[in-house]
């Protein structure tokens, strides 16, 4: 931790102490200004990074003779340091009073994950690989969403972000399709082992983790933020307001349903394998993803736009709705055993305006209740919770899944979604 703290500081003093003017000056040119472009450019090449490592990893076990036991311990691992990261971070942030230094050792460490992951011969180095790329991405989230609220006046932050939101997924989407691509290119080619395919994409998915450390480092600027040394750790979460705590209680309510949304792919693969076998079955699932990803690219940016006009938290109840909606659609499809790919894919097209909504939303709801000194340590509250509740509700679903049914599972989801949206209604009221 030391030399996490002693690096940020030299970052800030010898290459990112940008003039308060400019800063101001990009502010008011409007919100598609070079903080906001930069930060989107960044978010899209680390996601394409490390997303990249996401749909061949499970294929990368297998040819290691490793057990999918060792997928889901590396993966809920890497979930639960990614998430207390997040609360650490933003508590560091406030206390110095500089963000882009800890952003950029956070995209620097996610490259450095993925070299860890392409030497692997064994799930310890896989593991630490996750960890170091997990624990990057937990640093770098609050503070770059602080700086990008900051970088936007308060009118504009729904657009800003739903450009933030769709940019970052543009990432997630491009990164998994080359992947696979390139790993079937691969396979044709001579190699000593079977692993070397898997290699291949790995090392390469390092150049993109490179080039967002110089996205963020050339593009983005970073607004005014006074230090606070004599900032506590626990007393600052207290002092947190009182609404925004309540607003963090239904976020965790909706979260513990909240799965995630590998489970949705292997639902509609075991769904589909019935008629199509299973190897097909996995593939059309697989397009599917890509088709909730792409819906949530189209509809983020307009999203912010509505919301800037209509109240963030009114529309983000809405994606919470949606939200419930998904886990409902997906239990009533096991009920009725549906394998129609245009219904299936109608339960994705939801799934991707509901996150749509949450990703670019609950940050703004965020900013809206607390003081900007302390906007940092909230963003990681925020992301702590979602990030256990996520781990929580994939867990509860996947054992109810498997020990009584599907449906069981899908339905404890929605109700727990539909508990955190009525939280949130009251939130509002309050």
């Amino acid at each position: 931790m030391k030399c996490v703290l002693a690096f940020s500081w030299w970052l800030k003093v010898k290459i990112l102490n940008e003039p308060t003017e400019s800063i101001e000056s990009d502010k008011a040119k409007g919100w598609l200004n070079r903080t906001v472009a930069g930060a989107g450019i960044t978010s899209a090449l680390g996601d394409f990074c490390y997303e990249t490592t996401t749909v061949i990893l499970p294929g990368f076990l297998a040819v290691l003779g490793l057990p999918a036991a060792a997928l889901g311990l590396i993966e809920g691992i890497a979930d639960a340091v990614a998430s207390f990261t997040k609360m650490i971070s933003g508590y560091i942030a406030d206390k110095l009073g500089h963000r882009k230094a800890l952003v950029l050792i956070g995209y620097g460490l996610t490259p450095v994950g993925q070299v860890l992951i392409a030497l692997a011969a064994g799930w310890p180095l896989l593991l630490l690989g996750r960890m170091v790329s997990w624990f990057g991405k937990g640093l770098r989230g609050p503070l770059r969403d602080a700086i990008v609220i900051q970088a936007v006046s308060p009118e504009t932050r729904g657009r800003a972000f739903g450009f933030h939101r769709a940019a970052d997924t543009v990432g997630a989407v491009l990164g998994p399709l080359l992947g696979v691509a390139l790993l079937g290119l691969a396979q044709g080619w001579h190699w000593d082992d079977a692993v070397g395919p898997f290699r291949f994409v790995l090392w390469l998915s390092v150049i993109p983790g490179a080039l967002a450390v110089l996205a963020f480092l050339t593009l983005v600027k970073d607004p005014q933020h006074s230090p606070n040394p004599a900032l506590k750790f626990f007393s600052s979460l207290r002092g947190l307001p009182a609404r925004f705590k309540r607003y963090l209680g239904a976020v965790g309510i909706f979260g513990i349903g909240d799965f995630s949304h590998s489970l949705l792919i292997l639902a509609a693969t075991t769904l589909l394998t019935t008629s199509m076998g299973i190897v097909h079955a996995a593939q059309v699932a697989g397009l599917l993803y890509v088709w909730r990803n792409l819906v949530q690219v189209a509809v983020s940016y307009p999203v912010g736009v509505m919301a800037d006009r209509m109240g963030h938290l009114s529309i983000l109840i809405a994606g919470y709705v949606l939200g419930a909606s998904t886990a409902v659609l997906t239990a009533l499809a096991f009920w009725f055993g549906i394998d129609n790919i245009a219904l299936l894919a109608g339960i994705f097209f939801i799934a991707g305006l509901y996150v749509a909504v949450q990703d670019a939303l609950e940050a703004t709801v965020t900013a809206e209740m607390v003081q900007p000194e302390t906007l940092a340590i909230s963003y990681g509250a925020l992301g702590t919770v979602n990030g256990v509740t996520q781990f929580i509700s994939s867990a509860i679903v996947g054992v109810v899944w498997t020990t009584v049914s599907p449906v069981l599972g899908f339905a404890l989801a929605a109700g727990m979604m539909v508990a955190g949206t009525l939280a949130l209604l009251r939130v509002r009221k309050g």
